[in-house]
């Protein structure tokens, strides 16, 4: 393989911050199953720790394959892997193992991976190469179909499985778009159509959202110029959110049930506290019992007890607030956030742009788990089953996310040897 990195170019840093996550996390997976009795060691191959840390040792091992190999491969596989894993997500349905009415592994035996967490990177990869022509231009119609193509068909098949957590996770990549040239108006739209459905969700009688909308584009027609053209435009877009707005009941009336009732629980998190809102409400209490400094480590009740169910995946960061206390939550979330700021300064100096594009697609990709995972475990975001890299348990989580953060470590590190197509 080419040797076109040089040691010294590595960014140790973003590296040390990936170890310090991953054993964190792996030590709070060992808490989240211990429960003081006929405890079990944290090597236990036989309990989720374990297994955890056989995962951690095959993704060094794919840590050491990446770091070794041209840094050109990943663009020349970058549409084949995206073809590859959109094959995968097609079979997912047809010949994957069913989890509680979704469709999301496949695999031999034991050995089992998620397609749709692999996906990530893959269509990071793709789009970064579709955009990487100095004459592509995100101001364009035709090349916004184009690169909205290659983002909605993997989120179109995740759905098919039903996941709609790993389907959201899609729209992080939007982050990306806008530093590459998407209009803002795109922007302010999709801002607004959020601001309704939630203000359709919350409230009894949509008749008055339905008037303030009528008055604000009322209001847009008459402050601008009088062309007929503007007046169609906004009476258009007026009717729209209007139609959003009587729409969004039907929309969520059509979820599975356990979607709708965490949409029911995030605007009224007391309305079934013993049942739909039992997780949210032991993760609040978990994190809040916590207090300043933590219950100490292994002597979390709420743990200890499984008050909170999907502790070691989805709610691991509750088993952190309980043991450690804001001190500990605020160290972890420090690292993060550090970890994003990192990867902001490496895309920017980046010297083509396919490796600024892929670096942006793995900022965006980190922060929407990062901050929809926390915002979940405090009852700020109906649950939808979002991990928190580095951190919860699973193998395809983990490899998924070590191969998204690490090829694009090795992209950084190899940037002097890159051909500068500047973009």
């Amino acid at each position: 393989m080419r040797q076109d990195i040089q040691v010294n170019r590595v960014d140790w840093g973003t590296i040390l911050i990936y170890f310090a996550l991953v054993i964190i996390g792996w030590f709070n997976i060992y808490a989240a199953v211990y429960d003081g009795t006929d405890a079990k060691s944290i090597f236990d191959f036989g309990i989720n720790s374990g297994k955890q840390l056989v995962w951690i040792g095959t993704a060094i091992v794919l840590i050491i394959l990446i770091m070794a190999a041209d840094y050109r491969l990943f663009e020349n596989l970058a549409i084949p892997l995206y073809i590859g894993f959109l094959v995968l997500l097609i079979l997912t349905p047809f010949v994957g193992k069913e989890v509680n009415g979704q469709v999301l592994s496949i695999g031999v035996g034991s050995f089992r991976i998620q397609p749709s967490e692999f996906a990530k990177f893959a269509t990071a990869l793709a789009l970064a190469k579709l955009m990487e022509r100095p004459t592509f231009d995100l101001s364009k119609p035709k090349y916004q179909m184009q690169a909205f193509a290659v983002f909605f068909i993997p989120v179109i098949l995740i759905l098919l499985q039903p996941d709609t957590g790993t389907a959201m996770v899609y729209f992080s990549l939007l982050i990306m778009f806008y530093r590459e040239g998407l209009p803002a108006k795109y922007y302010l739209l999709g801002i607004g159509m959020i601001t309704i459905v939630l203000l359709s969700l919350g409230i009894e009688n949509n008749l008055y959202l339905a008037i303030a909308i009528a008055a604000i584009c009322l209001f847009f027609i008459l402050l601008g110029k009088r062309s007929w053209q503007k007046t169609v435009v906004f009476s258009l877009i007026g009717l729209g959110l209007i139609g959003l707005t009587y729409s969004i009941d039907f929309v969520v009336s059509k979820l599975p049930t356990h979607q709708q009732n965490r949409v029911m629980v995030l605007f009224n998190p007391d309305i079934d506290p013993l049942g739909v809102g039992w997780n949210v409400t032991q993760s609040k209490i978990a994190i809040g019992s916590g207090g300043m400094f933590g219950k100490g480590y292994l002597e979390g009740t709420q743990t200890k007890f499984d008050f909170v169910p999907a502790q070691h995946t989805d709610f691991i960061f509750c088993t952190l607030g309980e043991e450690f206390g804001w001190f500990g939550s605020l160290v972890v979330i420090s690292l993060f956030l550090a970890l994003l700021v990192r990867l902001v300064i490496m895309a920017e100096r980046q010297k083509n742009r396919f490796s600024r594009i892929y670096g942006y697609c793995v900022v965006s990709i980190l922060l929407f788990h990062f901050m929809i995972n926390i915002a979940m475990t405090i009852g700020l975001f109906p649950v939808i089953g979002i991990p928190l890299p580095f951190f919860s348990y699973g193998g395809s989580s983990l490899w998924s996310f070590t191969m998204l953060l690490f090829i694009f470590i090795k992209m950084d590190a190899s940037r002097a040897s890159q051909l500068g197509r500047l973009g």
